[in-house]
């Protein structure tokens, strides 16, 4: 909990409020993901060097048991400069439930290859279909663990498509909110053609199809789960359309509480 708190502002809040077990396993497949997206996101590393590490990854944890081994010697010539929660992965997995560890792994797995491919392509998007792509990647997989796991947990159903277009909505959000600092580092996240308002369009389509997904659980702590992170998204998105850079402290916590209350 202590590494999940250090890496996580959106997710470490719902988890928190998951029960035990479910807490545990929601946790460390965060940490997995977040292990892959430190390296794709790392100022210090070279294009090259992410793709390999990236790849070489990705390929671990598609096996049947992980090479923890063969991760860290991987790892050790950069070990000086990847976060904690990168070289820690394999501690993450293994405190993953055993019978649903395997599809983390395989989330995990496709995530960290298809950052790899878009680390190679220098993260140009041209088109909406580009957007999509590497929305699903960084953001869409998340949903479709997160529906593995709570299926697994109490065969609560929900619908992976619409799990996807979740992820792909907080992820606009960010894009929206870090598009300034993305174009000081020469990234443009926004497809040729389109104006900052197609992009809110874009972000507001995929958090109805969040909006739909969470219909689905009946859960409550599950359902409080979806619901913190969705309506952080919505608020943040009126916020930016007023011309503020994001929510106050005191706007996130009264956002919350008005959740737990429902």
């Amino acid at each position: 909990m202590r590494a999940l708190k250090e890496t996580s502002r959106t997710f470490y809040i719902p988890i928190t409020l998951l029960k035990p077990v479910l807490k545990k396993t929601v946790g460390s497949a965060y940490l997995c993901m977040r292990a892959v997206d430190e390296i794709e996101d790392h100022e210090q590393l070279d294009s090259e060097t992410k793709q390999y590490l990236l790849r070489a990854t990705g390929k671990l944890l598609a096996a049947d048991r992980f090479d923890e081994e063969a991760y860290l010697k991987l790892l050790g010539p950069y070990q000086s400069v990847l976060p904690e929660v990168t070289l820690r992965l394999g501690d993450w997995l293994k405190v993953c439930p055993e019978d649903i560890v395997a599809k983390i792994k395989t989330s995990t797995s496709i995530m960290s290859l298809g950052m790899a491919d878009w680390t190679e392509k220098n993260w140009i998007i041209k088109t909406k279909d580009d957007l999509d792509d590497y929305t699903y990647y960084v953001a869409g997989l998340v949903g479709v663990m997160l529906s593995d796991i709570w299926y697994w947990y109490d065969q609560t159903e929900t619908d992976q498509d619409l799990a996807i277009g979740y992820g792909r909505g907080l992820q606009a959000v960010n894009m929206l909110r870090n598009q300034e600092e993305d174009a000081q580092r020469g990234v443009q996240f926004i497809p040729d053609g389109w104006s900052r308002a197609d992009m809110f369009t874009y972000a507001k389509k995929n958090l109805g199809h969040a909006e739909t997904y969470i219909k689905d659980i009946k859960t409550r702590h599950i359902l409080l789960f979806c619901k913190i992170p969705l309506a952080l998204a919505n608020k943040t998105l009126k916020a930016l359309e007023k011309g503020q850079e994001k929510m106050t402290r005191d706007e996130v916590e009264s956002t919350v509480d008005e959740i737990m209350k429902q």
